[in-house]
């Protein structure tokens, strides 16, 4: 066991990446740092490929939401126990791996570098990026379970399902360099919120479900500010000098341009979530209040 020592580097106290590339080899036959994304030979590469999984996805669950249309709630609590500690755990892995890649690109060279230079996009992120949009893939089985409790499917969930594995895809094929900021805060929130639904399956009350609507909300919010800023810098840089910028910015302008849109879409789904949810259970709260007052008067 090697000895712990804390730098820029090794900001952990020892080099997490080597031990994920001892596991990594033994899964999947070869080094970590050998791998590459190629579009069309990396599995999950392609857009068929992509279009064909949200297809199967909407089918899956709106078809098995029909044929269980009668059916009793199926009882999948362990499963779904199981699944959502999965998730806590390889998002916080994720997190951790990204973290010691990212903090020595930002304390030496900078935040300008870190979310823009085309050298900031090395091989050891694009494996994480890579590895962070398969586990998207398997996020899809939330629906699935959502459908087999008999839960109801609302728009946002379904949506930023699909939206989110698809989003990751464009932003590996496009080669944004900024794709870690909303990455690590999405795993950072899906750390917290997958560790939330495994207590709460096992019968634990929790009482910060409503702030995890509220990091959501702040995620994107700070995601937008990063990503505008981007891709405002670089059409202002590559079309329009005369316009004050920081310089071009790396990746695909298609990228770019499904990266701000989809993002701005959750925003406002997610802030209509929280309007509808929250500020209609204060509601009801308060009248039962007010109820409650009037009764006593009576009396």
């Amino acid at each position: 066991m090697s000895k712990l020592q804390f730098s820029v580097e090794r900001p952990f106290g020892i080099y997490l990446f080597d031990y994920f590339d001892l596991v990594f080899s033994k899964i999947v036959g070869h080094s970590a740092k050998d791998f590459h994304f190629v579009q069309g030979v990396t599995p999950l590469s392609t857009l068929n490929e992509v279009i064909i999984g949200c297809v199967t996805y909407f089918v899956v669950i709106f078809g098995g939401q029909y044929l269980l249309k009668n059916a009793s709630p199926v009882k999948c609590k362990f499963f779904f126990q199981l699944h959502n500690a999965f998730l806590t755990i390889i998002s916080f892995v994720l997190l951790a791996l990204l973290v010691e890649q990212l903090a020595p690109k930002l304390i030496n060279k900078g935040l300008y570098y870190t979310i823009c230079s085309e050298d900031a996009w090395t091989q050891e992120l694009e494996l994480l990026y890579y590895l962070n949009y398969l586990v998207k893939w398997y996020e899809l089985i939330d629906t699935v379970f959502l459908v087999l409790k008999k839960k109801k499917l609302e728009f946002l969930h379904y949506f930023h399902h699909s939206m989110t594995m698809a989003l990751c895809y464009t932003q590996l094929v496009g080669r944004t360099t900024v794709s870690w900021v909303p990455i690590t805060l999405n795993l950072a929130v899906h750390v917290l919120m997958y560790y939330y639904y495994f207590r709460t399956a096992s019968g634990a009350r929790i009482w910060w479900k409503q702030y995890l609507t509220t990091m959501q909300i702040i995620q994107f919010v700070i995601d937008l500010v990063v990503i505008y800023s981007c891709t405002y810098s670089y059409f202002a840089f590559t079309y329009a000098k005369s316009l004050p910028n920081f310089g071009d910015c790396a990746g695909t302008e298609s990228a770019a341009a499904f990266g701000c849109a989809i993002l701005t879409s959750y925003l406002f789904l997610f802030i209509n979530f929280y309007r509808i949810t929250y500020n209609k259970k204060k509601a009801i709260a308060a009248s039962k209040k007010d109820q409650m007052k009037t009764k006593s008067k009576k009396i």
